[in-house]
């Protein structure tokens, strides 16, 4: 870790990103997410808990 903020530099162009699972949006690598980036899937409270909600049909019934 050491090496990596020794890199950084304020040069966020260089840090590490994903896509959320949900929405697709970008996900740029945060200090907060250092010891889980792995099992990081979704970009924010919204799209976790958005994504077992099942689609609806749009019937009207």
């Amino acid at each position: 870790m050491t090496q990596q903020r020794n890199s950084f530099r304020g040069n966020k162009a260089s840090l590490p990103v994903k896509p959320c699972t949900v929405c697709g949006r970008d996900m740029v690598w945060r200090k907060a997410w250092a010891k889980n980036w792995d099992e990081v899937k979704y970009c924010s409270e919204r799209c976790r808990r958005a994504r077992s909600a099942a689609p609806t049909t749009g019937d009207g019934q």
